[in-house]
């Protein structure tokens, strides 16, 4: 048997303002619900999935306090500088917060890190020079 991931869940605070920022970073709506919103992220790409704060630790039965770095972060990894200035500023527009402005990386690639209402990072790389 493999690992065949089919969502990837996010908690969030407020559904309308996290369902608005994705919707920005141009992901196209597949589900939604009253407390549950799903993304297509492209074929064979698993869905993003947002569930209500409160709800998701509720189901996972754990306490729905938390804060700063949850130990994770999503990557996306484009072909070219430019789309990741791109996604940065799509960020930014749509709600999120820089975290760490793009800038060359030591190891030859070019990335920056920004993150969604709620907190989740999201780092954006190339490896193209």
């Amino acid at each position: 048997m493999s690992l065949q991931v089919s969502a990837i869940m996010l908690g969030v605070k407020d559904l309308a303002r996290a369902k608005k920022f994705y919707a920005g970073l141009g992901c196209e709506i597949d589900k939604d619900t009253r407390h549950f919103v799903s993304f297509s992220l492209g074929e064979g790409s698993p869905q993003l999935a947002l569930y209500e704060w409160e709800a998701a630790a509720g189901d996972a039965g754990v306490p729905a306090e938390g804060s700063g770095f949850r130990g994770a972060s999503f990557h996306f990894n484009p072909d070219s500088r430019e789309v990741v200035d791109e996604m940065m500023r799509n960020a930014v527009a749509a709600g999120g917060s820089v975290v760490k402005e793009a800038a060359p990386a030591q190891w030859g690639g070019y990335f920056g890190y920004f993150s969604d209402p709620d907190g989740h990072l999201w780092k954006v790389t190339t490896y193209a020079s």
